[in-house]
Formats: C-alpha cells, structure tokens, sequence
C-alpha cells in the first residue's frame, strides 16, 4: 500500500507539487496575520474599529490595482518568474510591517504588498493546471485547498504563541514564510507555459473566438471586461464571498469585546477552522462528484446561514466553534467549483489571465467583507450577521445558476464542476495522464 502511494506522489509533476508547497506557505501567512491583525489594529496601534477595514482594503486596494495591469503577465513572461517576485514581494511586505508606524505608513506597505499578491494564488493555480489533466483539476484544486488549509493550521497555531509576546511578532512569521517559499520556488521549480499550451493546442484564441492579434490592452489583461460569462460569474462569488468574510474579519473583534476569546484564542479558533479542512476536504469533493453546482452552493449558503444565526443568538464559545465550522464546510463546497469553472472557461494561452479576473473577486471580498464587515459591526455587535442572512441566501441561488451556465457553455472536456468530469469525446483517455494526477483519496 505505502509502495504504490509514494510511487504516485514521485510520479506527479513536480511544478504541481511546487505549487502546493506555496500554497501553504500562502495560508501560514493568512492564518497567523489575518485573525491578529484586527486586534493589533485596536489595541497596540490605537485604531478605531470602524477604520481597520479600510486598513483590509488598502491590502485588496492594491490587488485590485495591479489585478488589471499585470495580472496576465504570466502569460507572457511565464510563471516562474512571477511566482518567485511575487513570493519575495509579499514576504517583504509581511515584514516590513513589523516595522512600521501609524496608519498612513500601514496603509502604503499593505497597499505595495497587495500589488505584489494580486498575481500570487492565480499563478500557483494556473501552474497546477498546466502540467495536470482537466480530469484531475477539480480533485488538484480541493488539494491545494487542503494544502492552504494546513498551513492556516501551522500559522494561527504560531501567531498565538507570539501573540503571548506582541502581536506585531505575527508579521515576522508571516513574511519569514513566504520569504522562504520564493527561495524554494527560485531553485527549484521549472517553467510550465508551454506545456500547458501544448497541452491545449496552443489556443490562442479569446473565449469570443476572435484573435488576440490586438495586443495585451486592459481588456485582454482582465477578460472579464469580455467574457460576459465569466463577469456574471464572478459578479456572484463577489457577492458570495463579502458576507463570508465577516467571520474572519468580525469575529475577534466580536468574540474579544464578549470577552469570550483572548488573542490566542482566536487563533486557535482558526486553526481549528483550518484544521476542519484539512480533514474533511477531500471527503467532501468526493461525497460531491455526484451533486450539481446548484445542489453545492445552495447547501454553502445554508451552512453559512446557520452560521450566522448562532452569531447573532450569542458569542458563546460554542457558538463560535460551531460556527466556523459550518462555515468551513460552506467553503468546502464551493471552494474547489470556481477555479475549476474558469480553468474551464479559459482558452490555454489566456489561463493565467482568466485566473488573475477570477482573483479580483477575491481582492474585492477581501477590501469590502472586511470594511462592510467591521462597519456594521461598529453600529451593532449583531448586526454583520442579521444582514449576512438574506445577502448569502440570495448570492448561493445565483452563483450555483452561474456555475452551471459556465458548466454547459465550457470546454468540451469539462460536463461537470463538482467533481464528476466526463471523458473527451475526442478518444480515450491516455492511461498517462491519469498518472500525471493525485489518487483518489
């Protein structure tokens, strides 16, 4: 049994794996600087609680920024290099927080080092896409979910030890990891641009069938001012992942004014949260192959309402706990179906692009969860998740609808998004490229 299972991890490409290596140092970061810096914001920086979202959107500001004018750059200059300067970028950024005072110089480096991550996560997922199968795609994104998840595990778990000592220590741990992945990814990890446009044809067509002869202006960088399906698309994660947010963005705030939680509590909430995916992801994508896109994100909206409701009843510890975890188990769902449903979406030479307009939503959810988020909470403890419930009801309905329209209007390969892909009606599947892939758990 281990012969056959190592035997399978050497025989998968190795930039896939590379991939999800950075993957976990992206989530150590998130993990050990996102529930802490709210609370470094109020307390040891003095500032008020209605301006730490805008604080969270100067760092999606700047994603938002450089989403639209180098966020296909990988699909001209490869993705290698953007990888390993957006790594060393974002890593700098993290440490240079340590560093700096006040709100104006806090805002600046958050904003630089959201201009470095705007090409981060959609590079690694469009390097994983390149050297794996579209087959094996929906179960390589549900493993790089996993993969930021350990990490979001590792990195609470450290920040709540040096919350013990500052809370402005986290930023050293945050940066020190990313700092690290770049070198990794500088030495070791091999370009895929080409095979993944071989593996595709070299496509170079737009979604629209027209050439790109036309260059590489805004709208060419950021196809959703293009490709209607993919706006509607993302129109819907956007709205989706606002209301999702808050539990990241609200609940330390929410569950220290309760005195419910310490900082380090907090962290170990999250890492808990995080733990929960780790070991039931990969179950929940496999219990989900048989279930359509609709079926998916209406169950992630009832989780997360649920959540909610026991919110706004209490910040009891136990409501809390079970709260996060409704709210992973949402995110389970619905994490793997949008990476895959714009993989599928996407023409070859256009991946990273198409990865980059699906990364502005999440910039977006990061910049206003956070400030609508923290906003509300500033009128009322209660209030974030009374006006969550109806937002993630009616943001389920339509990005399930949406999902299935990208599903019928995909690649040919692609008859499913959850899970269940169908085989190419060009031929048999090449036994090899089954390899190139992950087991089924």
């Amino acid at each position: 049994m281990i012969n056959p299972f190592l035997s399978s991890w050497r025989s998968t490409p190795r930039p896939a794996l590379l991939g999800l290596l950075l993957f976990f140092c992206a989530g150590f970061a998130d993990g050990a600087l996102v529930p802490f810096f709210p609370l470094w914001a109020s307390s040891e920086a003095s500032i008020p609680i209605g301006a730490i979202g805008l604080l969270f959107g100067c760092y999606a500001g700047g994603e938002l920024l450089a989403a639209p004018l180098i966020g296909g750059i990988a699909d001209r200059i490869g993705r290698r290099p953007v990888l390993v300067a957006s790594s060393l970028g974002v890593g700098t950024g993290f440490l240079a927080l340590f560093f700096v005072h006040g709100v104006g110089a806090t805002a600046v480096v958050l904003l630089l080092t959201g201009m470095c991550e705007s090409v981060l996560h959609p590079t690694i997922l469009t390097a994983i896409a390149d050297v794996t199968p579209p087959s094996t795609h929906p179960r390589w994104f549900s493993l790089a979910r996993v993969s930021s998840s350990t990490g979001q595990i590792v990195g609470p778990a450290c920040g709540a030890l040096l919350a013990l000592i500052s809370l402005r220590m986290v930023f050293l741990a945050a940066g020190g990891m990313l700092l690290l992945g770049g070198v990794v990814m500088l030495f070791a990890l091999t370009e895929t641009m080409s095979i993944g446009r071989a593996a595709g044809g070299d496509d170079r067509r737009s979604c629209d069938g027209e050439g790109d002869e036309e260059g590489e202006g805004l709208s060419a960088l950021l196809p959703a001012f293009r490709d209607g399906r993919l706006a509607k698309l993302l129109l819907w994660v956007v709205l989706f992942e606002v209301a999702g947010n808050w539990t990241e963005a609200v609940i330390p705030l929410y569950a220290r004014d309760a005195g419910t939680l310490t900082p380090s509590g907090v962290g170990a909430l999250f890492a808990y949260a995080a733990a929960l995916t780790v070991g039931l992801q990969m179950l929940v994508s496999r219990i989900a192959r048989t279930r359509s896109a609709l079926w998916l994100t209406v169950g992630a909206g009832i989780s997360t309402i649920a959540a909610f409701a026991l919110l706004a009843a209490s910040p009891a510890t136990v409501a809390l706990i079970v709260a996060v975890s409704l709210c992973s188990v949402a995110q389970m769902l619905v994490g793997p179906l949008v990476p895959t449903a714009v993989s599928a979406l996407s023409p070859p030479a256009r991946r990273a692009s198409y990865m980059a307009a699906s990364s502005v939503a999440v910039d977006l959810k990061d910049s206003l969860g956070p400030s609508i988020g923290t906003a509300l909470y500033a009128l009322a403890p209660r209030l974030p998740w009374i006006a969550g419930i109806p937002l993630v009801a009616i943001a389920s309905l339509g990005l399930g609808a949406a999902i299935g329209r990208a599903r019928h209007s995909s690649n040919p390969s692609f008859s499913a998004l959850g899970g269940e892909v169908a085989k190419s009606t060009e031929g048999p599947v090449d036994p090899s490229s089954e390899a190139a892939g992950m087991p089924h758990p």
